[in-house]
């Protein structure tokens, strides 16, 4: 009889001799544990990922928020700057801005006075650059994803190797105990698997939702200022 897992207890019902049921319950520790040693290990590195794949997804989620400040004014203050013809005061305001942004038009404005097409080769390449940065570590969570499930599977599969062993060596009387060792560790690191792969999944299509709407903001303040050079004077 299959056990119901729960997301706290596992409920197992046995009956007496005197025929009432008794409702046993079993935590999740004690869940893992019953798996034996190969299931324990496969929680063990599941349980690596997972923290390591909610640790990206902070560290990032707080890089790209502190990417995304950019003042309203500031390209205004940029144009304004570069009609007047006052360079070091428009390198000056991206220096104090310090985003992703600010270092593509810093490196236009460095440019000013070389073909227009230069100019817009130099942003694109500091562009990638932004965006490689913004990216960083990213990839791993898309690793994690896909490759938590598929641990998660293996231990299934060794669970299940665990169960066939034993009824092929019972001799014929069954030990239900050993058995339900291997179920254990089958169905254990399956949810596991299962539950890793979903956070990290959810975790890494949120931070690539969040770093295009950074990308499409440098894309369109560059815009802008290869805009703000084409002018005629």
């Amino acid at each position: 009889m299959l056990n119901t897992i729960l997301l706290n207890t596992v409920k197992q019902t046995d009956v007496l001799a005197d025929g009432e049921p008794v409702e046993k319950t079993l935590s999740i520790i004690e869940l893992i544990t019953t798996g034996g040693t190969a299931g324990m290990l496969i929680i063990g590195i599941l349980f690596v990922l997972l923290i390591a794949a909610i640790y990206i997804y902070f560290e990032r989620i707080f890089a790209i928020k502190e990417a995304s400040k950019v003042d309203s004014n500031f390209m205004n203050q940029i144009r304004d700057y570069v009609s007047d013809g006052k360079v070091d005061s428009a390198q000056n305001l991206c220096s104090q801005a310090n985003s992703p942004v600010s270092r593509l038009i810093s490196k236009g404005i460095s440019r000013i006075g070389k073909p227009l097409e230069d100019i817009n080769t130099a942003i694109e390449n500091a562009g990638r650059l932004e965006i490689y940065s913004l990216e960083k570590n990213v990839s791993v969570l898309a690793t994690i994803s896909g490759a938590a499930p598929m641990i998660g599977f293996l231990g299934t599969v060794i669970g299940m190797i665990l169960s066939i062993f034993e009824i092929a060596n019972s001799g014929g009387s069954i030990d239900i105990k050993t058995l339900a060792d291997g179920l254990y560790t089958a169905m254990t690191t399956t949810v596991g698997g299962l539950i890793v792969g979903i956070v990290a999944y959810i975790a890494y299509n949120h931070l690539v939702v969040k770093t295009d709407k950074i990308v499409y903001q440098m894309e369109a303040n560059s815009l802008e200022f290869l805009d703000l050079l084409n002018e005629p004077i």
